[in-house]
């Protein structure tokens, strides 16, 4: 006989909030994506990037659920704390700033970043979905992890909303 985990006094497990990003270039082109996990201790990002040009790039999570090209349309860096941008500087950092990535070669990228200042829960200041929703935005060139208010990534390569699966 199998006893559920209610019966035998055991809660069992919440199922996690999730999200997902679609990241397109300019043109339209799907060049990867993203997949937003809950955890107790912030947002884990699962980013999967395929035909990016090789070479460092910075990429943010943006204060505007919108991905019109140029990608302006995403706003500025997600940050609901007013902090300076960069985590190099004093007074630092936004919400949305995020390590560089390294892209190889081969154009594609996967790997797992950890994100502490936001959260996928509603009603919550630091949350992605607050009413003018969020994107992941990759840059041209890298982060310099202290210039206010962008780090000095260049152009925006690639963008994606973020919406709840």
């Amino acid at each position: 006989m199998v006893a559920s985990l209610a019966v035998i006094g055991i809660a069992a497990p919440a199922t996690a909030q999730t999200a997902t990003a679609t990241l397109k270039d300019a043109g339209g082109k799907e060049v990867g994506k993203a997949d937003l996990t809950e955890t107790p201790h912030g947002v884990l990002l699962k980013l999967s990037l395929k035909g990016l040009p090789a070479g460092q790039r910075a990429f943010h999570i943006h204060a505007v659920g919108k991905c019109e090209p140029p990608f302006t349309s995403a706003g500025g860096h997600f940050n609901p704390g007013g902090n300076k941008h960069g985590m190099e500087a004093a007074g630092g950092a936004h919400a949305g700033d995020m390590p560089n990535l390294f892209v190889p070669a081969s154009g594609e990228l996967i790997v797992e970043i950890a994100n502490p200042a936001i959260t996928l829960a509603e009603g919550k200041p630091n949350s992605v979905f607050h009413p003018d929703g969020t994107a992941i935005v990759v840059h041209a060139g890298p982060d310099d992890y202290k210039t206010d208010p962008t780090g000095n990534a260049g152009d925006r390569v690639a963008c994606g909303v973020i919406m709840k699966k």
